[in-house]
């Protein structure tokens, strides 16, 4: 065997950090983007906001920066774009009134509030506030007497007197240990006397839930009409009276762009209303060639001079590939935005790579978490890629389109009578629409609406 050293010129790709930071913006919705942004800028010392109106001048940049603003200018004039401008919050002098704006009751907080203007002694509002504490957000109690009386260590039948109390405060039916025990302290509370709501409440919830009132007419041997008037009274209660005083926080989705029709011609444009204008800090740039400076702090102002040119030029990339995707989309979907849903066409990731040459990871990463408002609403880019049915004629047809169908067939119905999913696909078929009933009944599940025995008017 013979040991010799040899050279070999090879190509290999690294991710570096700064094609991951580039990958990782693509994949940004825009309020992360914004957070994104927000926290490089406190990070980086050399990037900074441009100011309202601030026009940076020629000959006040470098030559590497320079070019990089040739480039996003470029940009903007072959895509008819216009840099928006940042509307900026002014901050008014002195205190807002916003300050004092207060947040709407939590649950737990209306529920102390009763407590404390209660006449129940202090050991007993002691107690109270641990059984409140331990309610779920739809107000139901899970933890049983037994584990509260050691937790509080007080007797059980203290703690069992102490939930009495809680369950007639308001919201009615809070503290319930199950639905029966928070339907039956609604009807208590209302004064519902009606014998027959009590027994369905009892006894029959659970059929209810099936829609089945004719078997339950016949084991009460009483109408079916009976038993739709004490549903009625049942369906005017709350099975979940906490979440009338819900806390949690409404998910806001912030367009990334928006579709606009200009005489006959669909235009897209790009949401950059809140996202931060960046440019370099003139200041550190000078000290980046200050050989006066010690050579670590040179160093550290270079590498961050370096890392602030990369996060400038990659946010622009993400824009350019989300404005190419955006328009390759609505190029192929222009039926979509003129008729709606119904004419949305198959479409696949490979397709959109193709047609403006980038690779379909590229497409799939860009798409997600992105969100354009169009003239039919505001849909996730990721909707208009849709697989293809087979269709009369030997086309195909979208599966959200397919979807649309099922849907308008289930509002159509006789609620009485509902169409089963073998219905549903016999009409489709007859549309031209070749689908079996099991892809109809995942088509159906996935737009979360229920079975045609569940869909059943009960009343």
């Amino acid at each position: 065997m013979e040991i010799k050293q040899q050279l070999r010129l090879t190509q290999q790709l690294i991710m570096t950090p700064q094609l991951q930071q580039a990958i990782k913006l693509l994949q940004l919705s825009q309020l992360e983007l914004v957070n994104t942004i927000k926290e490089e800028l406190e990070a980086n010392p050399l990037l900074e906001e441009i100011k309202e109106n601030e026009v940076l001048q020629p000959s006040e940049r470098s030559m590497e920066e320079k070019r990089l603003w040739e480039y996003w200018e470029n940009y903007l004039r072959g895509s008819g774009l216009k840099e928006a401008g940042l509307e900026r919050e002014r901050k008014e002098e002195g205190v807002s009134w916003e300050n004092f704006v207060s947040k709407p009751p939590s649950l737990t907080d209306y529920l102390l509030w009763q407590l404390y203007l209660s006449n129940l002694t202090e050991t007993e509002k002691r107690l109270g506030q641990l059984i409140i504490g331990n309610l779920d957000r739809d107000g139901y109690l899970k933890t049983s007497i037994e584990d509260l009386a050691k937790q509080g260590g007080a007797p059980i039948e203290e703690v069992r007197h102490v939930l009495h109390k809680i369950q007639e405060l308001e919201p009615i039916g809070i503290a319930a240990r199950d639905l029966k025990e928070c339907l039956l302290l609604q009807i208590r509370y209302l004064g519902i006397e009606n014998p027959l709501v009590k027994e369905l409440i009892n006894h029959h919830l659970h059929r209810l839930g099936k829609r089945d009132l004719k078997g339950i007419a016949r084991i009460l041997k009483v109408p079916v009409e009976e038993i739709k008037v004490a549903v009625k009274v049942i369906l005017g209660l709350e099975p979940k009276p906490g979440r009338l005083y819900s806390d949690e926080a409404p998910i806001y989705i912030m367009p990334d762009l928006h579709v606009y029709k200009m005489d006959d011609e669909f235009v897209v444009v790009l949401n950059e209303d809140r996202l931060p204008k960046l440019q370099i800090n003139n200041y550190y740039k000078v000290l980046a060639n200050d050989y006066n400076l010690p050579s670590n702090a040179r160093e550290f102002i270079q590498n961050k001079f370096k890392a602030a040119v990369w996060f400038i030029k990659s946010i622009r990339q993400r824009q350019r590939t989300l404005y190419q995707v955006a328009c390759s989309i609505f190029k192929f979907q222009r039926e979509f935005l003129e008729k709606g849903i119904g004419r949305l066409r198959p479409l696949t990731l490979k397709e959109v790579a193709e047609d403006i040459e980038l690779h379909e990871s590229t497409v799939s990463r860009i798409t997600s978490n992105k969100y354009a408002q169009t003239p039919y609403g505001l849909f996730e880019l990721k909707f208009f890629f849709n697989p293809g049915i087979n269709a009369a004629h030997n086309s195909l047809v979208a599966s959200a389109s397919v979807k649309e169908d099922i849907r308008g067939i289930i509002e159509g119905e006789d609620p009485m009578v509902p169409c089963s999913d073998k219905e549903i696909a016999d009409l489709l078929y007859r549309r031209g629409i070749k689908i079996a009933r099991r892809t109809v009944s995942k088509y159906r599940e996935s737009m979360r609406i229920l079975p045609s025995s569940q869909r059943k008017k009960m009343v």
